[in-house]
């Protein structure tokens, strides 16, 4: 006798049809990449930071080396960097993609719930270990002058030697400045600062369409964080080759 299995639910049929997109994934290709990239981008900016003194390439200013101090004390020019690194290393430290992607990477937590973590002690949240992370709000009204700079370093590096300058570092340096506004006004602090403390944002009118603005980027939070720090990465290379003699100055225009 046949026997006949009752329909799925629509429900179960939606379940069924759901998947996650990390399910593909091994369990520990997230926190590899995460530490590997940032410890690699980490021990990069050190060297950079202690052993150039200058960052400057032409028309092309390192976003390591901006805004360019020279500061000499008794007779030995002090790295720009030592002045500057401070700010963007704050600012992402206390990021709050960050500090998912340090807890996961670094004490090794996976993304799934599903998978069994190693064992530890109670995670504590804000008022443990990510507690420096209360400085964020604080980062950003410094990186804010800071990208202001970056602006400055990319619009006048399409002006060298009395002309119109286009060249692979001009378009790289606007290329960065753009991704890494992307990453610096979409932050949650922003967000916040647009959003919060109002009982009625969509009363003011103009406080509600820039939430909503800063929310389109922060809704991508996560990439622009990534590809932020590689395009500072790649400019600064370009920068330090062509210093080195590696990469020769010539604009297209």
């Amino acid at each position: 006798m046949a026997v006949t299995q009752p329909a799925a639910s629509p429900v179960e049929t939606r379940a069924a049809t759901v998947r996650n997109p990390y399910s593909v994934l091994p369990n520990w290709l997230y926190p590899t990449f995460v530490v590997v990239a940032l410890s690699l981008f980490a021990l990069y900016a050190a060297w950079v930071v202690l052993f150039f003194k200058d960052g400057r390439f032409g028309p092309y200013l390192s976003p390591f080396n901006s805004p360019e101090l020279r500061v000499t004390v008794a007779g030995f020019a002090i790295p720009t960097g030592i002045w500057i690194f401070w700010i963007p290393l704050v600012f992402r430290f206390t990021c709050y993609y960050y500090r998912k992607a340090i807890f996961r990477g670094y004490l090794w937590h996976p993304r799934s719930c599903a998978v069994t973590e190693p064992p530890r002690g109670k995670y504590e949240g804000e008022t443990g270990f990510f507690v420096f992370n209360n400085l964020h709000r604080f980062a950003f009204y410094v990186i804010v002058v800071q990208t202001g700079f970056l602006w400055y370093d990319a619009v006048t590096a399409f002006w060298y030697q009395g002309g119109f300058h286009l060249g692979l570092g001009s378009l790289l340096m606007l290329l960065n400045v753009i991704c890494i506004s992307a990453y610096v006004f979409g932050c949650h602090a922003f967000r916040h600062l647009a959003g919060g403390a109002r009982d009625c944002l969509s009363c003011s009118r103009a406080r509600y369409r820039l939430w909503r603005g800063i929310t389109v980027l922060n809704v991508r939070h996560e990439l622009w964080a990534w590809v932020s720090m590689f395009t500072v990465w790649g400019v600064d290379l370009y920068i330090r080759l062509g210093i080195v003699g590696v990469i020769p100055h010539a604009g297209w225009a």
